[in-house]
């Protein structure tokens, strides 16, 4: 499912008398409200949903692919998701 699905499949959850416009204003305001959060508290839980928190992923020793040679990998932050328990019973 692409953006413009998930704007579709909002819209219609949502009612006839939604637009569009609407849906995608709400998703885009969910996702400002977690990159807030994220920022902010460094974890977001969405009960029934799942929960992103920001991870760092050490640095470590790694190698060039195509010439063998080592190298350094430098550390990185990241965004982790861990899906809750209901989202867990779906799949």
């Amino acid at each position: 499912m692409n953006k413009a699905e998930l704007v579709e499949a909002v819209q219609k959850h949502l009612g006839a008398g939604t637009s569009k416009a609407a849906a995608e204003r709400a998703i885009d305001a969910m996702l400002a409200g977690i990159k807030q959060g994220l920022r902010r508290d460094r974890e977001v839980s969405l009960v029934g949903f799942g929960t992103f928190a920001l991870a760092v992923r050490p640095a470590r020793r790694g190698f060039n692919p195509h010439t063998r040679t080592p190298m350094k990998i430098a550390a990185v932050k990241t965004i982790r998701f861990r899906a809750g328990a209901a989202l867990r019973k779906l799949t």
